[in-house]
């Protein structure tokens, strides 16, 4: 067995946040650049070098990529043979507690705007700590601990869409839906988007699978041809939109899509569509 500190994870857990608030990932801004370098609309490549400057002030500046923050989505993988040791805790803490605490030090420490209320349609008072985090853990074989850290905005979040097809639908009546979802989503979502997909399983699995999708390299296709040609058929259909950066026209509605898939009952088609923004927030560690 191998034994990891409650406070490591804490410390891990708060750079993680302001890591991810401060710093496109590598394969966002190469698509960036990519799309910067291609689109046929002035305009709509303006708005993407402007991203990338935006990106490269974040950056060097140590200031937020934009001014929501995000609600801290947290993806845990803790192998088998890994034990968290707690010695200056009063009472027993476990993960999930390590992992609010680290986004509490994060939020706090980074001067990132806290986006938690309490109640959800009661009070809705702000927390003032960005806690509690959206935490997802699952065991996996092995002696490490992966923890990865997504800053969800808002305005993005809230264009995300589920729906239960018929079992007997075709794929094209799915492209045609996930390319609906996404033009609906338009301005608002603050596109260039990342589209994530989550095909299978049942009603919450695949909206959780459409989120975990996110976490993918952009430049890392599906491993099964399938679904590899599927996403590049819905980026292509997406980007045929014309809604382009900002919304205000373009080649580039989306970077990239991807899809996760799981197995899913014989009457059931569940599929959900998570849209992220041109602000892809989100770092990885393993301890």
């Amino acid at each position: 067995m191998r034994t990891i500190e409650f406070e490591q994870i804490v410390r891990t857990v708060e750079s993680l946040c302001i890591a991810a608030c401060h710093e496109l990932p590598d394969d966002v801004r190469v698509a960036l650049e990519r799309a910067a370098s291609t689109e046929s609309s002035p305009g709509a490549a303006k708005i993407l070098t402007q991203l990338l400057e935006n990106a490269a002030i974040a950056a060097r500046e140590r200031i937020p990529l934009c001014q929501d923050t995000g609600l801290t989505v947290v993806f845990v993988e803790q192998g088998a043979e890994v034990v968290l040791r707690d010695v200056d805790g009063a009472q027993p803490r476990n993960i999930v507690d390590a992992i609010n605490e680290g986004v509490l030090a994060g939020y706090e420490k980074g001067y990132l705007r806290k986006s938690v209320v309490a109640d959800p349609l009661k009070t809705r008072t702000n927390t003032g700590t960005n806690t509690p985090a959206i935490v997802h853990h699952r065991f996996v074989p092995g002696d490490k601990l992966k923890i990865a850290v997504m800053a969800k905005g808002g305005g993005c979040e809230n264009k995300s869409q589920f729906r239960m097809f018929r079992p007997t639908s075709e794929k094209s009546d799915v492209i045609d839906w996930i390319v609906e979802v996404v033009r609906t989503a338009g301005a608002d979502a603050c596109p260039p988007f990342v589209v994530g997909v989550g095909i299978g399983g049942d009603f919450e699995l695949s909206c959780l699978l459409s989120k975990k999708a996110l976490l993918r390299n952009l430049g890392e296709p599906h491993a099964d041809a399938f679904y590899g040609q599927m996403e590049r058929e819905l980026l292509t259909r997406i980007n045929a939109l014309g809604v382009g950066p900002q919304g205000l026209g373009g080649d580039t509605t989306a970077l990239g899509v991807l899809i996760e898939t799981a197995p899913c009952h014989i009457a059931s088609l569940p599929v959900a569509v998570n849209i992220e923004c041109h602000s892809h927030r989100q770092k990885t560690a393993i301890l």
